[in-house]
């Protein structure tokens, strides 16, 4: 096969304004904020970089506008060494963003959706789906224009032997359907964040939420500074995060999700691809931005073998 993982995800830009006061008023009222970083963002292309760091041949598909935020974030990519023959090019859209007012360990976020909503099934290149081993969707939910044809891609692939993975994203809409239960019926592994279960359970308490997903093979839940949790065959486990100092937390639950991944496709018995996970998305919070601090193969094997050794 010519990828280990093909990315189905939405593509948009990242500002992030940093300061302790960094809520705007109304009424041309102009304020000051401590730092801004223009990043590429979201999820799934946050995903896709740190698949590509530890080694992984990721190709990416997608949608951009023909403008300079859509030139950035495919520059991004292919320094990353990711495939973007896929993603497709429109003049008649506006490539997305994402604002993020950061204030210590909490944020608000504004979205452009843009083009992101725009990427219908015709164009998803099947070939390449084809030559994967494992295919990847993020942001589900704000992914309004593949959505209607996602269960049969996701059908289809397993079919032909390629595993696959979603993770959800939070619904702006907070409606939490969108179809989304037939494509997990073609799902192998559910990656959504304990907000996003619970919600999309509408049950109280995780143990709840996760009784209500008890039929995908693999669903692990993310919980923040709380580490993750790992459910599969009746079996659960769980990992903590190693103590790191953080500076921006913008998408470690996505770097997790590459570092978990990583592991499995590496062969990784359960657990240590849970501590790869959480090691991936504790590390990637050391620096502004979802990419800049996230670890490349040679780091991660190193501190993987050095919580091993702690344990022994």
């Amino acid at each position: 096969m010519n990828f280990d993982v093909v990315v189905i995800g939405e593509l948009n830009v990242d500002l992030l304004l940093y300061g302790k006061d960094v809520a705007p008023r109304f009424g041309q009222v102009e304020k000051l904020v401590d730092d801004a970083t223009l990043a590429m963002g979201g999820s799934s292309a946050i995903f896709a970089h740190q698949a590509a760091r530890l080694g992984l041949r990721v190709a990416y598909i997608g949608k951009l506008g023909a403008d300079a935020f859509g030139a950035f974030m495919r520059n991004r990519l292919q320094e990353a060494r990711i495939n973007t023959s896929a993603i497709v090019v429109d003049s008649g859209v506006k490539t997305g963003l994402t604002v993020h007012l950061v204030r210590g360990a909490d944020r608000a976020m504004l979205t452009y959706p843009g083009s992101i909503a725009t990427l219908s099934p015709e164009e998803v290149d099947v070939a390449v789906l084809r030559s994967a081993r494992h295919v990847h969707v993020g942001s589900y939910f704000l992914q309004k224009g593949i959505q209607r044809g996602l269960p049969l891609l996701f059908k289809r692939v397993r079919e032909a032997g390629t595993t696959t993975s979603l993770d959800p994203g939070w619904d702006p809409e907070e409606n939490w359907n969108s179809g989304l239960r037939e494509v997990l019926s073609y799902t192998d592994l559910f990656l959504p964040n304990e907000q996003e279960l619970l919600a999309l359970a509408r049950k109280p308490t995780l143990e709840e939420a996760l009784e209500r997903f008890r039929e995908i093979p693999t669903v692990v839940v993310k919980r923040g500074a709380s580490g993750a949790v790992a459910c599969r065959d009746g079996s659960r486990i769980s990992c903590s995060p190693p103590p790191v100092e953080v500076v921006d937390t913008t998408g470690a639950g996505d770097s997790f999700d590459a570092g978990f991944l990583f592991g499995l496709l590496e062969g990784y018995e359960l657990r240590k691809a849970l501590e790869t996970g959480c090691l991936c998305g504790a590390l990637s919070t050391e620096k502004s931005g979802g990419v800049e601090s996230q670890p490349d193969l040679e780091r991660l094997r190193l501190l993987l073998d050095q919580q091993g050794e702690g344990k022994a």
